[in-house]
């Protein structure tokens, strides 16, 4: 909003101090992320800046971190097993969430806020008692080491994101479309794929965005529950970081900057689309 023209002394100083306190409290928080981009391009085996690279000689940059993270069949087969277990698990959170808060939104479903309460919990416990409880309930069924163990678990923790962002997305939802699809005669199945869920779908794909952000960047349950051939790109990082410092650490965290840019885009973009479709903003 514009600073308006018969604003006093105080209020101009206010005005210009609140932008640059918010500019310094950007800049806080994204300084660290900013500054892994330029050094996973350093030509040496280091975690900090050199002279070349101070002075912008082009010496002091290169790609051979890159080379040597796409050419490593170790971190190859991490990064697989990353997506492959954010996908699964992605796909099986945003099915249960969105079934989730579709029954949670009914007015007559009973104890709707200690359920509710139950499905998010998730979130609040701390992962070190999630993963262990989990590592305790699939180690008495011999489950450990296995992909089904790690995608279900992510699934827990995912699906809370789904639930709380279709649940969000129905707050607006008229219910008087459902009952005019049924008196048309369509039935609960083609009421679901034909009316609810192209009106919940910028809430869904929001929750499903978060849901693999959350499995692509989760570690702690993974570190219980996880084999030599599950290992992901994130205990691979993490191992990485204790065993052996290399740069290749830099090149695999500025592509998960890229995946998060690339999720925040689309959750602004669906954003926009779901105030044009509701008329909150001009289309």
């Amino acid at each position: 909003m514009a600073l308006p023209a018969y604003a006093s002394t105080g209020e101009r100083i206010w005005y210009y101090a609140f932008r640059v306190i918010c500019a310094l409290i950007l800049l806080f928080l994204i300084f660290p992320i900013l500054v892994i981009i330029p050094l996973s391009f350093n030509a040496q085996p280091y975690f900090t800046f050199t002279q070349e690279m101070l002075r912008f000689d082009p010496a002091g940059y290169s790609t051979r971190w890159y080379d040597a993270l796409f050419s490593s069949e170790e971190w190859l087969s991490a990064i697989r097993n990353s997506f492959f277990i954010a996908t699964m698990s992605t796909l099986v959170a945003t099915s249960l969430g969105t079934l989730a808060a579709i029954g949670l939104s009914r007015p007559e479903m009973p104890a709707r806020s200690l359920i509710t309460a139950l499905l998010i919990s998730p979130m609040v416990v701390p992962l070190i008692i999630t993963g262990a409880a989990l590592y305790s309930f699939y180690a008495r069924l011999n489950l450990t080491d296995t992909y089904f163990s790690i995608i279900m678990a992510h699934v827990v923790l995912g699906t809370p994101f789904v639930i709380i962002t279709v649940t969000a997305s129905m707050s607006g939802f008229d219910q008087g479309l459902i009952r005019a699809a049924q008196s048309l005669g369509a039935n609960q199945v083609t009421t679901f794929f034909k009316v609810i869920l192209p009106l919940l779908l910028p809430g869904v794909i929001s929750g499903a965005l978060f849901a693999f952000i959350t499995s692509l960047d989760e570690i702690v349950v993974v570190l219980f529950l996880a084999g030599p051939e599950q290992t992901p790109m994130t205990v691979r990082m993490f191992s990485g970081l204790r065993e052996e410092i290399s740069p290749i650490i830099l090149a695999v965290a500025f592509i998960l900057v890229l995946v998060s840019i690339a999720t925040l885009t689309t959750l602004e973009m669906l954003r926009r689309r779901s105030e044009r479709i509701r008329g909150m903003s001009p289309a």
